[in-house]
């Protein structure tokens, strides 16, 4: 284990604790091998005057929902030492009192909350306190023998505590056990299947003593030849076909009662391990750490048969739900975490994100399972403390707070012409409510321009249809299918009469501004039937469509066909629950097309300013990217689920068209 503290950056902190801390918690955070999304736990004790300049043992502990990596001095919460060291002293503290308590006795009633081992760190004597899940850990203590590997690995640098699950029973424990068993040689406590914690005077000492612990368990496993092990295999030569993918997705999402991300991962190491002879045994047994049971739940599914899991998922549930009646309205049996010998691994959320925290976290368990296997075998804790962890009120009490995901949470849309104007306004409207979005684009800015790690920018031609076919399996496999289409890339060609029309220009208008659509319409089809909530397409078509004008033969008549074959698709897809409708915008102006000159000469032509010409309709309002794009995004929701066939304009008011 590398240790990645700089003399130059720490002496930028100068002697401020607090900023020390933030330092050191960073470069934790900074290694996926010690902590991941959110994990592990620092704090550090102070002497601060409060209101009145009387000084006050203070415990700043990082608070609930921060990351170690990116963490800030508002990511700790300040809590008055004596409150926490008298709540370590009560008989019975349940966790929603715990919760309350820790709240209450905090310095500024307004910042994040403590983290529910506030009390566990107020009560180790030492100044500042690390704990991460680090994987060699992991692997040394979750064997049979764990415990005895963990006393050969750091003999008595260590305070060994048997798992409690964390709270008040843990502090209760640590209290218990720490002061009996701490030597002048300790540097460190060792929470059972759970974590590993570090202490010292200064920062730097404790941040050094973590990695001195965790680099003698990574020195244990190479000494007993459990350090280099692999599950890799080569890969399948066919990656898995984008329909069984789709098919996949909408059972999961079937039994978790409402669509579901899911993103699939073939590579060497995820096939490896799915294809264990010996996966059933070493992938059932439960998660590296009780914290990561949140996330990816008790076991993952393996193979395909979705419903099969979500039965015993619910006997467990129920085996274990009698000591807390009130849980049953919690059940969700759908898998988070899949393992196929053809898709590999399989990752699950409500959103992109959480598939991607989830597919982060079984990457790291498979690499600690396998490590323990070498060692001499896995064994996680037994399925009675999962459960606690995974329906611990303290994690539904946030469920609760969080309140309702957004719409289209779990849901999968596909724009075209996604770089810029409507289709760059449409992928943003339909990411703002949820949805993951696959934007498609000829320009290769595509793949950059969102700063939204649930947008696929893929660069492609719509009128290349390997390459289309390719971007749609890149989404697919990214997402797990397509639940919405906008259908939005064209190009409007310079002003052309009818007379002097070349053959040239009009296949290249037909072969963007319709072909592509036809084509698109005919992949997507088969993806759309598997939508968990019926797929939707939202055409954005043109003003020209019902009031034509002269010059633009080629496009009126392309934007007119692809009217005529959203009507047709409306009739023909109406049973298989697709929905399509179509916009027709006009005198959108803050795209490509309208240059500051163009709109100048447009306007002077009419005897207009360039803001009157804007506004050149019956409502004499301006038309933007972003209007257009909330109504497309709105057609896809619930407002319009027994809308079909529809064709709406979004231009102000046209007398042509009215």
């Amino acid at each position: 284990m590398k240790s990645l503290w700089n003399d130059t950056q720490a002496e930028e902190c100068k002697d401020d604790e607090l900023a020390l801390r933030i330092y050191t918690s960073r470069l934790l955070g900074r290694d996926a091998s010690l902590v991941l999304h959110g994990g592990g736990n620092t704090s550090v004790k102070a002497r601060v005057p409060d209101i009145f300049g009387q000084p006050q043992e203070i415990l700043y502990v990082k608070a609930s929902g921060w990351d170690l990596e990116t963490i800030k001095a508002a990511g700790f919460s300040a809590c008055r030492m004596d409150h926490l060291l008298k709540l370590a002293k009560l008989d019975r503290l349940s966790d929603l009192e715990m919760a309350r308590e820790l709240r209450a006795c905090m310095t500024d009633p307004g910042a994040a909350t403590p983290s529910v081992e506030a009390i566990l760190h107020a009560l180790l004597p030492h100044k500042f306190v690390d704990h991460t899940h680090a994987d060699a850990f992991i692997s040394l203590c979750n064997t049979p023998a764990g415990a005895e590997r963990v006393r050969d690995a750091y003999g008595e640098r260590v305070v060994v505590v048997p798992y409690v699950m964390p709270g008040f029973l843990l502090a209760r424990k640590v209290a218990e056990l720490f002061p009996r068993h701490a030597t002048p040689g300790t540097i460190g406590m060792v929470l059972m299947n759970h974590g590993l914690f570090s202490f010292g005077a200064t920062a730097r000492e404790s941040y050094d003593r973590m990695i001195e612990l965790v680099t003698l368990a990574e020195d244990y496993l190479k000494r007993n030849k459990a350090w280099g092990a692999s599950s890799a295999a080569a890969r399948t030569q066919e990656q898995a076909k984008r329909i069984e993918i789709a098919t996949l997705r909408r059972d999961v999402s079937r039994e978790a009662g409402g669509p579901m991300i899911l993103s699939v991962h073939d590579d060497a190491d995820a096939l490896g391990f799915a294809r264990r002879d010996d996966v059933a045994t070493i992938s059932r047994q439960g998660p590296a750490t009780p914290d990561h049971v949140i996330r990816t739940k008790r076991v993952p599914l393996l193979g395909r048969d979705v419903g099969a899991f979500a039965a015993a998922y619910e006997a467990y549930f129920k085996e274990h739900a009698p000591r807390s009646p009130q849980k049953l309205t919690m059940l969700d049996p759908a898998p988070r975490v899949i393992l196929d010998p053809e898709l590999g691994l399989c990752t699950v959320g409500r959103t992109a994100k959480d598939a991607r925290v989830a597919e982060d976290i079984y990457r790291h368990t498979i690499q600690i399972i396998t490590r323990a296997v070498a060692l001499g075998g896995w064994r996680a804790l037994p399925a009675a403390d999962l459960f606690d962890m995974e329906y611990w009120d303290l994690e539904q009490a946030k469920l609760r707070k969080a309140g309702k995901p957004p719409i289209f949470a779990g849901e999968v849309a596909l724009v075209t012409g996604a770089a810029s104007g409507i289709g760059k306004a449409c992928v943003e409207s339909l990411a703002a409510r949820g949805t993951a979005v696959v934007a498609l684009d000829v320009n290769p800015a595509v793949s950059s321009i969102f700063r939204n790690d649930d947008v696929l920018g893929v660069a492609c031609d719509v009128t290349d249809e390997p390459a289309v076919s390719r971007a749609i399996d890149q989404g697919v496999r990214a997402f797990g299918g397509i639940d919405i289409a906008v259908l939005n890339a064209g190009i409007f060609p310079p002003s052309c009469k009818l007379a002097d029309m070349t053959w040239e220009l009009w296949h290249r208008v037909m072969r963007v501004n319709l072909d592509s659509n036809v084509m698109l319409m005919r992949e997507l089809h088969p993806l759309l039937k598997l939508a968990p909530r019926g797929g939707r397409v939202a055409v954005i078509g043109s003003k020209n469509v019902p009031a034509p004008g002269p010059g633009a033969a080629a496009y009126s008549a392309s934007k007119a066909a692809v009217n005529q074959l959203a009507r047709v698709a409306a009739l023909e897809w109406g049973a298989d629950n697709i929905r399509i409708n179509t916009l027709h915008p006009n005198a959108v102006f803050d795209t490509g097309l309208w240059t500051e000159e163009v709109l100048r000469k447009r306007a002077d032509s009419y005897g207009m300013t360039i803001e009157q010409y804007k506004k050149n309709n019956v409502l004499r309002t301006e038309v933007t990217s972003h209007d257009v794009a909330e109504l497309a995004a709105e057609l896809c929701g619930p407002l319009f689920a027994k809308t079909t066939g529809a064709q709406i304009p979004v231009d102000g008011g046209n007398e042509r068209v009215i």
